[in-house]
């Protein structure tokens, strides 16, 4: 099984399980991350998701480039999905909270599945880089319409226009990375995130993300007045009742999810 998949305690953990090449995606498993994702996006009982890479060496070095499909760069252009990269990258309709734990080298689209995620954990060994231009590629699927977004211009033309690997370090210092931990720590910290957004009422996280990522091009006047469904379901919810209620009788809320 290139992928492995595990739902407890409304936490989905999902590890690309191929260290031998580096956990690169081929075929086979772009299409498995894409089943998982529509069935995290299906289960309201997952709350959060956790995406990372088996072994200590690679979170993801992106497409697995000995997985020939025969494709020129056009081809494979037009071919893509709108999901961007391992189904994440640029997925528009994934609303519950994915935390990326890169344990590793997050490579090409390794990195852009990374910036798809909510929330980066990276230990403190861990390299990004987008390194396609290297090997006459370019980033289609995330990388150059997301990196510039995220972290200053010129920072992420320079990543794309040289190959150069980032550490986790410097790519906090850029926003990019919430959590900068030692190797030993990484299960760690990403367990105390997990428990923090689980405290929160799923359908505002929700309403949360769907906000940020649907106005992220719109005027605030016009992001204020913007009505998302997922928003509008938050703030009719029972959930929405039951953390004031919780909060006047000073006790823990228990979400319902509704």
């Amino acid at each position: 099984m290139s992928v492995l998949f595990e739902v407890k305690d409304h936490a989905a953990r999902i590890t690309i399980d191929r260290p031998d090449r580096m956990n690169a995606v081929d075929t086979e498993t772009n299409d498995k991350l894409e089943s998982i994702w529509r069935e995290i996006e299906e289960n309201g009982d997952i709350r959060c998701a956790v995406l990372t890479g088996s072994g200590d060496r690679a979170f993801s070095a992106g497409a697995d480039l000995k997985d020939d499909s025969g494709k020129s760069g056009i081809e494979y252009w037009t071919d893509s999905g709108n999901n961007g990269f391992g189904g994440i990258a640029l997925r528009q309709s994934m609303k519950t909270p994915v935390i990326a734990r890169v344990n590793g080298l997050a490579l090409g689209g390794g990195m852009e599945m990374v910036l798809g995620c909510d929330v980066v954990i990276a230990a403190e060994t861990a390299r990004f880089g987008l390194p396609e231009a290297k090997v006459g590629r370019v980033p289609l699927e995330g990388g150059m319409v997301l990196l510039q977004r995220l972290i200053p211009r010129n920072v992420a033309v320079a990543m794309m226009m040289t190959g150069r690997l980032v550490s986790a370090e410097e790519m906090a210092k850029f926003g990019l990375v919430n959590s900068v931990v030692s190797s030993d720590q990484l299960d760690a910290e990403t367990d105390r995130w997990i428990e923090d957004i689980l405290t929160c009422a799923p359908l505002s996280l929700k309403a949360i993300k769907a906000t940020v990522r649907d106005t992220a091009q719109m005027s605030p006047q016009d992001a204020l007045a913007f009505r998302s469904n997922e928003l509008i379901a938050a703030l009719g919810s029972e959930d929405s009742d039951e953390g004031v209620t919780a909060f006047r009788e000073k006790r823990p809320p228990v979400w319902q999810g509704r």
